[in-house]
């Protein structure tokens, strides 16, 4: 996957209280898990967002939070790749996906971008070279009008126990993550977000 340089894992998602419980938040839910869980240091304002650091399975993580709104996410993070000198294939975007089931998890290396905006703006931002990507469920409305709406939308009442669950799951799973193992992540956060 990587060498043992430092990781970059890039939240994606729009800055503002209003936008803070919306679908397409989930990416900076989770970077925000993993840094409660891990004790990263405090968030502070770096790269055009939030960025904070920490030691996971013995490597350095950065975790960052563009502060761009989505369709700009590509500056910010290609200002902090610049900065600490991490390439591109030591980069992780979380982001909601609505082609995977709620809850369901998946990671991959490139890929389309599937209209997501901040995707396409890390695309727009380092061209031809593969970032990774934890993809995480958020479901679809089950038609392409109502997508918007669903994927700007807050997350339902009904929906914040699997929400917690998967957070919590993807912070725990974290250390296969940062040990390049993604397989072993999925495997990891599938078992921990089964019901029951």
């Amino acid at each position: 996957m990587h060498d043992d340089g430092p990781l970059l894992w890039v939240g994606l998602g729009n800055p503002g209280s209003d936008h803070a419980r919306q679908r397409h938040n989930i990416g900076f839910m989770a970077v925000d898990e993993i840094a409660r869980r891990h004790r990263f240091s405090p968030w502070r304002k770096r790269f055009k967002g939030e960025a904070c650091d920490g030691t996971i399975a013995g490597r350095r993580v950065f975790a960052l939070k563009p502060m761009t709104y989505m369709n700009a996410s590509g500056d910010s993070v290609q200002q902090a790749a610049a900065f600490l000198k991490i390439p591109v294939g030591a980069i992780t975007a979380f982001h909601d996906e609505l082609d995977l089931a709620p809850g369901k998890v998946r990671v991959k290396q490139g890929g389309g971008v599937a209209g997501h905006n901040g995707l396409r703006d890390m695309r727009r931002a380092f061209g031809s070279a593969e970032f990774w990507r934890v993809r995480l469920g958020i479901g679809h409305p089950g038609h392409k009008d109502a997508v918007t709406g669903h994927v700007l939308g807050n997350f339902a009442k009904q929906d914040q126990a699997w929400v917690a669950r998967l957070l919590d799951a993807v912070a725990d799973g974290a250390p296969l993550l940062a040990e390049g193992r993604p397989e072993e992540f999925m495997t990891r956060v599938a078992l921990l977000t089964q019901e029951g």
